[in-house]
C-alpha cells in the first residue's frame, strides 16, 4: 500500500516516535541513571570538558545531521543510544582504570537489551562505542560518525583549559563546524 503526503507523514512520525521511545528508556534505566550520577560526581572539580547530558546529545544530534547529509540510513534511536552511551564507561576507566570503551560497551549491552534493541542493534552501537576514539572507526559506519561528532561537539577552540589538556592537536576541535 502506498502512502501519500499527510498519510505517509503521520506513518513515518509514528515510526520515528515508537522506536525514540526506546532511547527514553535508556536515559529512565536504572544502571544508567546510577551511572550518569556516579560519572556527574566524579567529574564535578574536572576543568576538562565533562561527559553531561548535553555532551550526550551534542554527539547524538551532529551525528545523526551528518548521516542525514550524507544519505546513509541509520536508524535515529541508534545513532542516538550510541550516543547517550558512548562516554558512560568512564566511571569504570576512573575508578578501575578499565578503559571507557571498553567498560561502556559491556554497560550497553544489558541496557540496550533491556530497553528493547535487537541483536543486530546491540552489535552495532557497541562496535560504534569502542571504536569512537578512532582506533577503529571505518568509513561509513556508526562508529566513524560517533566519532566525528564526538570530535565536534567539544569547543575546543574556545575552552579556558585547552592549554593544559593532553589531547593531541590533531584530535582537538579548532574550529566552529557543523
Amino acid at each position: 500500500m502506498e502512502c501519500r503526503g499527510n498519510e505517509r507523514k503521520e506513518r513515518v512520525t509514528g515510526m520515528n516516535r515508537q522506536n525514540m521511545e526506546r532511547v527514553q528508556k535508556i536515559w529512565q534505566h536504572p544502571l544508567y541513571q546510577k551511572t550518569f550520577r556516579q560519572l556527574q560526581e566524579l567529574e564535578q572539580d574536572r576543568i576538562f570538558c565533562n561527559h553531561t547530558l548535553e555532551h550526550f546529545l551534542d554527539v547524538a544530534r551532529l551525528a545523526w545531521i551528518e548521516t542525514l547529509e550524507r544519505g546513509v540510513i541509520l536508524e535515529k534511536s541508534v545513532v542516538y543510544a550510541a550516543a547517550l552511551l558512548h562516554d558512560l564507561g568512564r566511571v569504570q576507566e576512573l575508578t578501575e582504570g578499565i578503559p571507557h570503551q571498553e567498560a561502556g560497551a559491556v554497560l550497553a549491552a544489558g541496557i540496550l537489551q533491556d530497553c528493547g534493541f535487537s541483536e543486530e542493534e546491540t552489535d552495532m552501537i557497541r562496535e560504534a562505542i569502542l571504536a569512537h576514539r578512532g582506533l577503529a572507526a571505518e568509513p561509513g559506519t556508526l562508529a566513524e560518525y560517533l566519532y566525528r561528532a564526538d570530535k565536534k561537539s567539544r569547543n575546543c577552540f574556545a575552552c579556558a583549559a585547552s592549554a593544559a589538556c593532553k589531547w593531541s592537536e590533531e584530535k582537538k576541535n579548532r574550529y566552529i563546524e557543523g
